[in-house]
């Protein structure tokens, strides 16, 4: 078995002059960076009295989520002689906070919008084009290596697209 490593760094920039003094006193800011990339502008959730404008870590799981499904399907409709010309994802997660402030998240929602290039009338596989793509979406979650790393449900509701 290979494994695969990933380094970054999650540095707080929330610090208002007195630190954790209380809840209020500082912010949530932080910054994601990675060598050679552009650093992310990170905070928690508008609800933890985080920044709106920031990427917050919940959406980033979801994110991480959609993409690893669409890179997925992506080889996988390669790999099968399907040509795919647009894919845009619109993912939703649902996560369920507890009294005591913990939280989990229950299930992720992905809907990709995926367009394929229409094959030729003669081709037998026409007729299962929409089939195949469909059990590609099955196999990209089970292959997605976020996805079978969670402990909640992911599931897809893919639109496909025949552009002619």
């Amino acid at each position: 078995m290979r494994e695969h490593h990933y380094a970054l760094t999650v540095a707080w920039t929330g610090n208002r002059g007195v630190g954790t003094a209380d809840h209020r006193a500082y912010g949530r800011e932080h910054r994601v960076s990675a060598q050679g990339k552009p650093d992310l502008p990170g905070s928690s959730d508008p609800a933890f009295r985080g920044d709106p404008a920031r990427w917050n870590p919940e959406e980033l799981l979801v994110a991480s989520l959609a993409q690893c499904h669409m890179l997925w399907f992506l080889s996988l409709a390669a790999s099968a002689g399907i040509v795919v010309t647009g894919y845009t994802d619109r993912p939703n997660g649902t996560m369920a906070e507890e009294p005591s402030g913990a939280g989990q998240f229950t299930e992720v929602t992905l809907n990709p919008d995926v367009t394929v290039r229409g094959l030729d009338p003669r081709d037998a596989r026409g007729a299962d084009l929409l089939t195949t793509i469909e059990s590609l979406h099955e196999r990209a979650n089970e292959m997605c290596f976020i996805a079978r790393s969670v402990n909640f449900a992911v599931r897809h509701l893919p639109t496909t697209r025949i552009e002619r």
